[in-house]
């Protein structure tokens, strides 16, 4: 069952009213009157892939009326005649949908919590989808950020014509918190829980206003020193290219094998240590320190924390994680996107060699025939490209 139980607190209850706003038709209004319940709360989910229904299923399972938004009816349709998605694993059972649909009007507006659950390589996408419903006073959470998602969603909803922070709209991030596959019966397979992880807004006071937002939902979730360091705080953009790239023939035969368990030697984890320590070195320069992997894997799920090989040996749900069977993945295409490029961009700003970073992205680049460097979230994506260093740590930490 999950192990993230509701907080024991109340908060204003939401109600949803009228607005002559030229920018908006809606707006939420908050009344003091009742104690907060997920009854009462409805959100939304976009995305019907992994992340998404695992996240379906653990909201619906505390009680929070879920109205599913997927971008492909071809993704949803065994879900829309049954309205359930069913659970196994960590969180068991089949859970009631309110609702499950491609379109953003019969969902955005019903819900004040909106939960982006997909690959982070189409937030540019789905921010502008969302934009023409979004309301006053809504909160949009990007779970499986990367690196600064939440700065490239708020810079993409502003070239939309949506001012955050004057219609008091939340964009706030974290990493995806489960272990999970969908099996052959449409049903998804919860294998286990990040017992912690950081998340953040685009600035720290952002992330104070919006601390409550996160820990309604997952109380265990810890703040961020800054966006800088939310990102860098991804086991992924450490192990899953490297790992990709180390076996990188097996995975091209489409030979199976488990990818965290039997992946990687003694020898070939030094490449991670050297990413890490890579990585390491741009949070310092902006402001801020990482968790050694083994200590945030640890965090994450329990393991033996004596080396980083012994880490991944032990992580108990890594012993079922089989390997992707092309080159053509998202443990390449997202974190080399979505993570690597942005903080290979910051890396250079702040005068810092990063040798195996951008051996990385170059093998990447070769392999896939992307240019990832320019279609990737740069620094020009996240409006950092014309700043300095120092400008960009003042920013982030006002």
């Amino acid at each position: 069952m999950s192990t993230y139980p509701n907080p024991a607190f109340s908060t204003p209850a939401l109600r949803l009213v009228s607005s002559n706003s030229a920018s908006s038709t809606a707006t939420f209004e908050r009344s003091i009157e009742i104690p907060f319940s997920p009854a009462n709360h409805p959100v939304t989910i976009v995305g019907s892939g992994n992340s998404g229904l695992a996240l379906s299923s653990y909201l619906a399972q505390q009680g929070y009326p879920v109205h599913l938004l997927a971008r492909s009816f071809d993704k949803i349709a065994s879900l829309k005649d049954n309205m359930a998605v069913k659970s196994i694993g960590k969180v068991e059972g089949r859970f009631d949908l309110a609702a499950v649909t491609t379109s953003p009007i019969e969902s955005v507006a019903k819900s004040r919590t909106i939960f982006i659950a997909t690959v982070t390589t189409v937030y540019a996408e789905i921010a502008r989808m969302l934009a023409p419903h979004l309301q006053d006073g809504q909160e949009i959470v990007l779970f499986s950020s990367k690196f600064a998602g939440s700065v490239e969603f708020s810079k993409v909803l502003a070239q939309c014509g949506i001012d955050c922070k004057k219609r008091n709209i939340t964009v706030i991030e974290t990493d995806a918190l489960f272990a999970c596959r969908i099996q052959e019966d449409n049903s998804i397979w919860i294998r286990g829980f990040k017992d912690w992880t950081l998340f953040s807004a685009p600035t720290r006071s952002q992330t104070e206003s919006g601390c409550k937002i996160i820990q309604r939902f997952f109380p265990r979730l810890e703040k961020a020193d800054n966006i800088i360091q939310r990102g860098l705080t991804d086991f992924g953009a450490v192990a899953h290219t490297i790992t990709m790239l180390a076996n990188m023939n097996q995975v091209d035969r489409a030979q199976p094998f488990l990818f965290y368990h039997e992946g990687f030697t003694e020898r070939t984890i030094k490449l991670m240590e050297k990413l890490e320590s890579e990585f390491r070195s741009v949070a310092e320069a902006y402001g801020t320190t990482l968790i050694p992997m083994p200590e945030l894997l640890n965090r994450y799920y329990g393991c033996d924390t004596s080396s980083l090989y012994n880490a991944l040996r032990t992580v108990p749900n890594y012993r079922h994680s089989q390997a992707p069977m092309e080159l053509h993945h998202r443990y390449i295409i997202e974190d080399v996107s979505c993570s690597h490029v942005p903080i290979q961009g910051l890396a250079r700003k702040a005068g810092l060699s990063t040798p195996v970073l951008d051996s990385v992205v170059c093998f990447a680049e070769t392999l896939l025939d992307i240019d990832f460097a320019s279609g990737g979230r740069s620094l020009s994506k996240l409006g950092w490209a014309e700043m300095s260093r120092d400008e960009i740590v003042v920013q982030i930490h006002s």
